[in-house]
């Protein structure tokens, strides 16, 4: 288990760009994919108070995980959702009573739990070619970058306003380029008249314990996909992602505590929670600060944010998702271009590695869907066959390096 580095003491300055970052990653993750949240509830026929327990359950869980793993290793450790598994159970909840789902939750959380315990997936991470995982990354991102610039179509005004903000921020203050975007955008909707609040009620949400029931059917139609579709459209990605940043927690710790955190929580309604992939990009770069060993505060942030989103529950939840769509693309497009470049350039960085991490990056951006399993788990997997045939072998595994006292990230 991956020592936590040293606490270096915080100056009032070093809050304000983790802390935003931690709030961005939060707005996107609501604003863009927390309705598949929704659309399984109502797909399993779940009433207001059943639906309003699962967003105050997957909330407090990923806001208190989130919140202790950065606070012990020191380094942004973002948690989420599992958005893949949330589009899993719209289709799957239809037809599997709601004690039974719970009960398979529990399952798969449990199987999480014995993975992080045995150290097996720390062993896999450690494979992954450099080239590789950067080139993944790129991969995934680059739908982001895209859609960034997409949304000129769709809202020219909003979408250009933030472009050009954040062009002028980086030419002129780099430092302060995601908050002006976030800002921005927001003056733009208020100006427009887009942004109403006054429906808006504070509502305590309150938790629903549902007695699991745990059946074979659930097992293998819920549990071992939910399993599976988390494990390779989650926790690999994110893994890398952190990796890509120069960061060396063990994974085993993080899939052992959110493992252990989604079995505490699946009673109450939440399906699954994992390392953040996307968000966490967006508090592991350079953006949320420029020296690696702040950035951990912006998983503090993040967590904290969560947490008041769980209280409230369906309430702030439905103000993320009432921001207009070209808004939270955008953000987070631009809020990722940073990352995505630096993932390009890591990619391509090593001429002996370069072609199998662009055939990664291609197949990553591609999005396969086979069998169920996201684009993520295919591009790693052609990118690591394209890498053993063309290379001839994996890497050696390597050896854990110290870090750089009070840097947060390995030593050259």
């Amino acid at each position: 288990m991956s020592s936590p580095q040293p606490l270096v003491p915080l100056r009032l300055r070093d809050l304000p760009h983790p802390v935003m970052a931690g709030l961005v990653s939060v707005i996107v993750n609501y604003g863009g994919t927390f309705i598949l949240v929704f659309q399984a509830a109502k797909a399993a026929g779940l009433g207001p108070a059943l639906t309003a327990s699962w967003v105050w359950s997957i909330s407090i869980g990923v806001g208190v995980t989130g919140l202790l793993l950065s606070w012990r290793y020191r380094e942004p450790i973002i948690t989420a959702w599992s958005t893949p598994a949330a589009a899993f159970l719209v289709t799957v909840l239809a037809t599997t009573p709601w004690a039974e789902a719970v009960g398979a939750f529990m399952v798969s959380a449990a199987a999480f739990v014995a993975l992080g315990l045995s150290g097996w997936f720390e062993r896999v991470i450690r494979l992954v070619p450099p080239g590789v995982a950067a080139g993944l990354l790129a991969g995934i991102l680059l739908q982001f970058g895209t859609r960034a610039f997409a949304g000129l179509d769709v809202d020219p005004l909003l979408a250009g306003a933030l472009i050009l903000a954040y062009a002028v921020l980086r030419r002129f203050t780099a430092r302060y380029a995601v908050v002006g975007i976030l800002l921005t955008g927001l003056a733009v909707l208020l100006v427009q008249g887009r942004l109403d609040l006054s429906g808006l009620e504070l509502r305590l949400a309150a938790p629903v314990f549902t007695l699991p029931v745990f059946t074979l059917n659930a097992l293998l139609g819920v549990a071992l996909p939910l399993f599976l579709i988390t494990l390779t459209g989650q926790y690999m990605p994110g893994m890398l992602v952190l990796r890509n940043d120069g960061f060396r927690t063990s994974a085993d710790p993080i899939v052992t505590a959110t493992g252990f955190g989604s079995l505490l929580m699946a009673p109450f309604g939440s399906h699954a929670f994992n390392i953040s992939a996307i968000t966490a990009a967006i508090c592991t770069g350079p953006e949320a600060h420029e020296d690696p060993s702040r950035r951990w505060i912006a998983g503090v942030a993040a967590g904290v944010f969560y947490l008041l989103v769980g209280v409230f529950g369906v309430t702030l939840a439905a103000l993320f998702m009432a921001l207009p769509a070209v808004f939270i693309t955008t953000l987070a497009g631009l809020a990722l271009l940073g990352t995505l470049g630096g993932s390009l350039a890591a990619a391509v960085a090593d001429a002996r590695s370069r072609e199998a991490a662009l055939i990664t990056f291609l197949a990553a951006a591609a999005n396969i869907t086979l069998f169920g399993i996201g684009g993520a788990f295919w591009g790693l997997l052609i990118g690591l066959l394209a890498h053993l045939l063309l290379n001839g072998r994996m890497p050696a595994r390597p050896k854990r390096q110290a870090a750089v006292a009070g840097a947060g990230v390995p030593g050259p």
